[in-house]
């Protein structure tokens, strides 16, 4: 047996994962992170303002812990060699999760009459949101590639191979493509 899932034998010792497959899923944990970061700075942020309601907080800060969750998971199965799972993150992350991330920057910027005003009363903690969304943005950008192209070696994605089973009997098991 040459692979199981997301699993190389490399050795008569161990397996071992795909380089890209493991970058795809470090990347998603950084975005996560750096996500995770944001949000909590931005919940402060809302909660030193007395006339901001803590349950509204909190609901925000479910959904957004249950977003993140779900991702997680679905990073843990890409890394095990999940098709699906990877699918879901690359187009997930790869439209939704990005626009989200570049939107209101993006906004920002076409709202301004001049680029110096986008920056006019920066503070330190948005300097510090918008490293932790930089970080985010890159992270993502870095999970795509690497994500599709996990497991394969000429860039491209692979087709799932096709072997006989060791039951043999004409059966035929469907391998994942890392």
């Amino acid at each position: 047996m040459d692979e199981i899932g997301a699993f190389e034998r490399k050795s008569a010792a161990g397996w071992e994962r795909p380089e890209r497959a493991v970058l795809a899923y470090r990347a998603v944990v950084i975005a996560l992170v750096a996500g995770v970061a944001e949000t909590l700075l931005r919940a402060a942020q809302a909660l030193e303002d007395p006339g901001v309601p803590v349950t509204g907080v909190a609901v925000a800060l479910t959904i957004r812990a249950g977003i993140y969750l779900a991702v997680f998971a679905l990073a843990a199965r890409m890394l095990f060699g999940s098709l699906w799972a990877r699918g879901i993150l690359v187009v997930g992350l790869g439209t939704v999760g990005l626009a989200s991330l570049v939107a209101e920057p993006v906004g920002a910027l076409l709202a301004a009459d001049r680029l110096s005003a986008v920056f006019t009363g920066v503070t330190p903690v948005g300097v510090i949101l918008g490293l932790f969304r930089a970080v985010h943005v890159v992270a993502v950008l870095v999970m795509i590639p690497a994500a599709t192209q996990a497991g394969t070696t000429t860039g491209s994605t692979a087709t799932p191979q096709v072997r006989p089973t060791a039951a043999g009997a004409g059966r035929r098991a469907r391998l994942r493509p890392w």
